[in-house]
């Protein structure tokens, strides 16, 4: 073995902060308030975009491009607030597709939305909307999007918590984790018929 590999797994708990913040039911009022705060930001939003033509219905996708646009002319100066290559990404990929984007921004901001009110997967939800609020980021957009990003990434670090006063409450128990599975998939694997050889 070659020197200085280590041979074994070292596991590193976690300090009682972080312990206390992310993993004791006992604060889950404090995510519940950033939850459905976050939640209702994202609701209100997706809602917005859904009763209004430009983003869903008959001229669905000029009010993304308009957005695009605007985001393309942010990547000149000496200090430009777009970078080069999200740029061709918007220029590529975006707006030449601005009404199935239109339609998938819409329908994401709903479930970012939704999810993290219901407190339903809770931390999937917080994810998809911090990665949402990155790419408003990188189109040179700030608004709320900094701290709405902020308490995104808070409610993917505290996913084990964040929705106890919501829907993961009895879902996360009954899915599990990858390599743990929950009390559904117990019950699956212990009622499936079980193979043997001749």
């Amino acid at each position: 073995m070659a020197p200085g590999v280590i041979k074994h797994r070292v596991t590193i708990d976690d300090p009682p902060i972080a312990q206390a913040l992310f993993s004791d039911t006992r604060l889950a009022w404090f995510w519940l308030l950033i939850r459905v705060y976050t939640g209702y930001e994202w609701l209100l939003a997706g809602y917005e975009k859904l009763v209004a033509p430009s983003w869903v219905g008959p001229q669905a996708g000029t009010a993304l491009a308009g957005f695009v646009t605007g985001a393309l002319k942010k990547t000149t100066g000496d200090h430009p607030d777009v970078f080069g290559w999200y740029a061709t990404f918007l220029q590529s990929l975006v707006l030449p597709h601005a009404a199935i984007w239109s339609y998938l921004i819409t329908g994401g901001e709903l479930a970012v939305g939704l999810g993290l009110l219901l407190g339903c997967l809770t931390g999937i939800a917080a994810f998809f909307g911090g990665l949402m609020n990155a790419n408003y980021l990188l189109a040179g957009t700030v608004s709320s999007n900094p701290l709405l990003f902020i308490f995104a990434t808070w409610l993917v670090l505290a996913w084990k918590v964040a929705g106890y006063y919501g829907i993961d409450h009895w879902l996360l128990p009954a899915l599990g984790v990858p390599g743990k599975p929950g009390t559904l998939f117990e019950q699956r694997s212990a009622n499936a018929p079980h193979w043997h050889p001749t």
